[in-house]
């Protein structure tokens, strides 16, 4: 309940900020490390800690925490320091009050609050009856004391208002229709401590933002209670066993947060600063090993995802392939993201009748537009593979590899239906008229783009059961390697070749 007890300081926050005053704080710093031994008294920081003045912005206020476990009766300090605007804070003790999380949390505002640090789970009293009637009132100061009551209650209830609608910083939550149900249990995380950042990305369900936990950045995907089903299917998709691969967006943990009109639901994974790949083709080119590596990590990711290994996992297809949904690590190599669509394929289980047309409209497979499709595993593998085949294009279309221009990043069919396709213009172009996008003239003159547009053109065959399988698309790959790295041998012996042979004129005498 703490998340819900911010009405009542609000109007203290929204006054410090009006007579722009800044604030210092002074905490415990401290960081354990795997060195440090567990500390037995509960009431003090870990070893190494330091005082730390913590100063913020004038309209923000400044904590300080601690966080610990309780491993066998031992209590190990994690971390302790400062923590920002969090009016869940406002406490002169640093108290955890939650029944048994895995990781301990409390935060309090007051300067050196966190050297002492205690869990004290809350406890409902029974509500208490009155042992006399109360004396009766006259009805005149009765009805001055409400009129007073509710203008006082009206002015913070105004300051509560506006305090929320410029410091929130994403859209309010409508009433939930329906009750989220028990939590799932989170592989790594309590239920804190995770500090939101800055939002990197909105989308249909929600919005993506990079978040502090403990020492380390991590990427939190917030859904708003009415998306409960797109939360569940995308959260039982990461906890399926055999999901860990490299190739695959990491998952750590999924999680419950506020209360009644604020609850919201959590997904909780690794987070990749480059972003995704729509994203970096936008402001970048690539070379022909980048584009190699891209798609060769993109192609492996898929393949697995798209296997079924006894035992260990089952088939899944994705149903919304695109580079928005493709990530990039700091090593260029691409891991897969945004299971809210999938759908896994289990053996002697029934698939349940899924929408025909999901996912995003421009990547749609032509029998995905045509409403033309059974509810088979093979199926809907190729439709993916039909969406890998655009994504090769985007890729082809920002690499500098080949002799010619590199033009401006264009999304798949933009140029014949724009940015915002609706179903029917995209029925007519790739269904009726049975258009694709332009394969360049140019790169055919390269050895390995050459190779790529034939597989490309493959994989967004009219016909599905044309379409290459993922894995032949990693072979593929590196079948383009080979050759370009064959013909840039070539090359270079041909050089040499006609450097050597050149007739030079003697040398003059100088008799």
């Amino acid at each position: 309940m703490k998340g819900c007890r911010k009405l009542k300081f609000s109007f203290f926050t929204s006054l410090n900020s009006i007579l722009g005053l800044s604030e210092i704080r002074q905490c415990i710093d401290y960081i354990h490390k795997p060195s440090s031994s567990p500390v037995s008294d509960p009431e003090s920081p870990g070893d190494g800690g330091r005082v730390n003045n913590c100063s913020v912005e004038a309209d923000k206020r400044v904590y300080c925490f601690s966080t610990w476990k309780n491993i066998s009766g031992q209590v190990k300090v994690i971390q302790q320091g400062c923590w920002l605007n969090d009016l869940s804070c406002y406490n002169s003790e640093c108290v955890e009050m939650d029944e048994a999380p895995e990781v301990f949390f409390c935060c309090c505002d007051i300067s050196l609050c966190n050297t002492r640090f205690f869990h004290r789970p809350s406890i409902r009293e029974p509500p208490t009856t009155p042992t006399s009637a109360p004396p009766k009132l006259r009805v005149e100061p009765v009805i001055f004391s409400m009129v007073s009551s509710l203008a006082v209650s009206g002015a913070v209830l105004l300051s509560f208002l506006v305090y929320r609608r410029h410091r929130r910083p994403y859209p309010p939550v409508l009433l939930p229709t329906q009750d989220p149900g028990p939590m799932p249990p989170s592989p790594v995380l309590g239920q804190r401590p995770v500090q939101l950042l800055e939002v990197k990305a909105r989308g249909r369900f929600g919005c993506v933002w990079k978040a502090q936990l403990l020492s380390e950045h991590v990427a939190v995907k917030i859904f708003p209670i009415q998306e409960r089903q797109s939360w569940q299917a995308e959260y039982e998709i990461y906890s399926l066993s055999g999901m860990k691969h490299e190739n695959l967006l990491q998952f750590i943990g999924a999680e419950k947060r506020g209360c009644n009109t604020e609850l919201e639901l959590w997904l909780i994974t690794a987070y990749h600063e480059k972003g995704s790949v729509c994203d970096y083709l936008k402001a970048n080119v690539l070379s022909w090993s980048e584009l190699c590596l891209i798609a060769q990590t993109m192609s492996q990711g898929l393949s697995y995802l798209h296997k079924d290994i006894p035992g260990h996992k089952p088939s899944i297809a994705h149903r919304d392939f695109k580079t928005k949904n493709i990530l990039l690590k700091s090593d260029m190599t691409a891991c897969i993201a945004d299971f809210g669509l999938a759908l896994r394929f289990e053996a002697g289980k029934t698939l349940a009748a899924a929408h025909r047309h999901v996912g995003t409209r421009r990547y749609m497979a032509p029998e995905v537009l045509e409403g033309a499709i059974n509810f088979q595993r093979d199926v809907f593998l190729r439709i993916d593979m039909y969406a890998v085949g655009l994504v090769l294009w985007e890729l082809a279309s920002r690499c500098k590899a080949a002799d010619g221009p590199v033009d401006e990043y264009m999304l798949p069919y933009e140029e014949e239906v724009g940015q915002h396709p609706s179903l029917e213009d995209m029925q007519e172009v790739v269904v009726f008229k049975r258009l694709r996008p332009t394969l360049r003239d140019c790169w055919q003159k390269h050895a390995g783009m050459a190779l790529l547009c034939e597989t490309i053109e493959e994989l967004w065959d009219h016909e599905a059961d044309a379409r290459l399988s993922a894995g032949c698309v990693e072979e593929r790959v590196a079948q383009m390697q080979r050759l370009t790295n064959i013909t840039a041998s070539k090359d270079l012996v041909t050089v040499v070749t006609m450097v050597t042979n050149v007739d030079y004129p003697p040398k003059e005498s100088g008799l």
